[in-house]
């Protein structure tokens, strides 16, 4: 452990082997920060957040900092968790969450870039990337491996599905399906056949996913109900990527983003 003459690190805090604050930091109380982070100069690491190993804080960035919520109680006991190996850059804010005992949680292996921001009670699972000025509001869930572009804006309780693309300056307040392209305000653009691509899986079931989000998005009506439907024909949802694209829409309390062509 390295731990700059100019830092300033709370009695309470505990800081794994081999990791390096920088000048200027901050630690507050009860932190606990894993092996072989780098916790860069000036960087603000909140009481009671929980850093994992390998986890890289940039400059002025401030993880577990209060919930942008009028009327939240400073003294309520809250987290944040960061997972392994995520990668926080410049100036990007994670808060706490809003009410006792819960948690704010990044996954593993994430990348928050440049001024990115993450509300209160929101959930980004493993390998989530948040491009510059992302701006999630309070309690989203982001799936697995999902990309968010510059700009954009997803409102509080939206959920993104896992493997989704986001397009940059999107304004998302409705629930975005996984596998799916989303831009402009709450459009569905296709499959994310290129992150599909990379992640792996199997042409059929891509062919399959293919299959559902036509008989779920072409032709206009309601998206729930079409997914019902198709969820009890046998050609529809024949492997996990399609079960779980239509499984989707069971829940959820936002609606879904719409089709604006077929």
């Amino acid at each position: 452990m390295e731990v700059h003459s100019t830092a300033i690190v709370d009695s309470s805090a505990q800081i794994g082997a081999g990791t390096t604050v920088s000048a200027g930091a901050l630690i507050e109380a009860d932190v606990e920060i894993g092996r072989d982070c780098q916790i860069e100069a000036y960087a603000i690491i909140r009481k009671r957040a929980r850093l994992g190993d390998a986890v890289k804080v940039d400059s002025f960035a401030v993880i577990g900092g209060n919930p942008q919520a009028l009327g939240f109680d400073p003294s309520m006991v809250s987290h944040v968790e960061i997972g392994d190996r995520t990668v926080i850059r410049e100036a990007v804010t994670v808060n706490r969450a809003s009410s006792a005992g819960a948690k704010t949680f990044i996954g593993e292996d994430c990348f928050l870039m440049a001024n990115s921001h993450v509300a209160h009670d929101c959930v980004l699972e493993d390998g989530v990337i948040l491009a510059n000025n992302a701006m999630i509001a309070g309690h989203v869930r982001i799936g697995e491996k999902t990309f968010v572009g510059g700009g954009a804006g997803i409102h509080q309780f939206c959920r993104i599905g896992a493997h989704c693309m986001i397009a940059g300056n999107a304004t998302i307040t409705a629930d975005v399906p996984p596998y799916i392209m989303a831009a402009e305000r709450n459009e569905a653009h296709g499959l994310n056949l290129v992150g599909l691509r990379r992640g792996q899986f199997e042409p059929c079931e891509i062919k399959d996913l293919k299959r559902c989000y036509r008989a779920v998005f072409f032709g206009g009506g309601n998206l729930k109900k079409k997914a019902e439907t198709a969820a009890r024909e046998h050609e529809f949802g024949t492997t996990n990527l399609g079960a779980n694209f239509l499984k989707f829409f069971e829940t959820g309390k936002r609606g879904f983003i719409q089709s604006t062509r077929d």
